[in-house]
């Protein structure tokens, strides 16, 4: 298989970022708990091009967590400056980031973060509703979306009603809905059983094939084993 992506959206390299989708450059983040100033992160930078497909790894407590926070644009960084396909997130306000959250990244968790009272088919089209599509356009999509998870049939069913597995595969299709230009993966086999984690693992490699950026926070050495590329973080400082 070939590795390596065609760049697409290409920048004009002003800001050294060259079309990558995530570029970030000396990235720190501390935290004052009133007694003491803890540094999650020390200076990071991390550059992730198109259709790549990338695993974070390192121990408890080795900053990888803030850093997917920041990453995501759940958190902002104490100094350093972060671009998302080119447009500077680092300085952006609160609605602002909700905005880039909702239209350019793609989440899924460890817990999967389902709406229990509502079905699979209207979690996968919340982003959609967020983001002023018709309901015809919504209807199209979300059909596409669970058909792509292999879940066609389990859509009108609710989470209580699904496996973990299936559960991510709709998590899956809800951080696709709305196209975005990563999808940040958090620990997304570690509530799930052996069989169903490397099923998830297989619809990673397959939408990656397809040119779907993948970044995935991970301790799981069977995730950083099948990725091609692999960042270690340890005391802040990416390895």
């Amino acid at each position: 298989m070939n590795l390596k992506r065609m760049f697409r959206n290409k920048g004009n390299g002003n800001d050294g970022s060259n079309g990558a989708v995530i570029h970030m450059s000396g990235i720190t983040k501390a935290y004052d708990t009133g007694k003491i100033k803890v540094e999650a992160l020390r200076g990071i930078d991390l550059t992730v091009e198109p259709g790549e497909f990338v695993a974070i790894v390192g121990p408890s407590g080795s900053g990888k967590s803030t850093l997917m926070n920041l990453i995501g644009c759940l958190d902002t960084p104490t100094s350093g400056d972060y671009l998302l396909r080119g447009e500077r997130v680092s300085g952006l306000g609160r609605d602002q980031l909700a905005d880039i959250r909702n239209r350019r990244i793609g989440f899924v968790f460890q817990n999967f973060n389902l709406l229990p009272q509502i079905t699979a088919y209207e979690n996968v089209e919340m982003p959609l509703l967020f983001g002023g599509r018709s309901r015809k356009q919504r209807k199209e999509r979300v059909i596409e979306l669970m058909d792509r998870v292999g879940l066609a049939d389990r859509m009108h069913h609710k989470p209580t009603e699904l496996s973990g597995g299936q559960m991510q595969r709709v998590a899956i299709a809800r951080a696709l809905a709305m196209n975005p230009d990563i999808i940040l993966a958090d620990e997304p086999t570690g509530n799930l059983d052996t069989s169903s984690g490397t099923d998830i693992l297989s619809l990673f490699e397959e939408l990656w094939q397809q040119g779907t950026t993948m970044l995935i926070i991970t301790h799981d050495p069977a995730i950083s084993k099948r990725a091609p590329r692999t960042v270690e973080i340890r005391d802040g400082l990416v390895n």
